[in-house]
């Protein structure tokens, strides 16, 4: 397994299907975006059902796109969420056209 390539194990169908369901409901809930060298930080809010929607995004990602390096930091249930989202050369550009969070 090259954990280099920048591709998503999804067939056509399937990504779109993930655009319109996980990442759809994900991309609403953004309360800040920052860029990075390596990729994207998003801030989220602290609720339990953001919580299990980030889970499942991560859970399925490691196994769709395994070249992606998935960070979730959690703190006391008054912080924000964060989801760090980065990768090898070319993750960057995956994730802005791919995951368009």
């Amino acid at each position: 397994m090259d954990k280099n390539k920048i591709s998503c194990k999804l067939t056509t169908p399937e990504l779109r299907q993930r655009k319109a369901t996980v990442i759809a409901s994900l991309k609403v809930r953004v309360l800040e975006k920052q860029e990075l060298a390596n990729g994207f930080r998003y801030r989220f809010d602290s609720s339990d059902q953001t919580l299990d929607l980030l889970n499942n995004f991560i859970k399925t990602e490691r196994l769709c796109c395994d070249f992606l390096i998935l960070g979730l930091t959690v703190a006391h249930q008054d912080s924000p969420v964060w989801l760090e989202l980065s990768g090898p050369e070319g993750a960057k550009d995956f994730i802005k056209n791919e995951i368009e969070f």
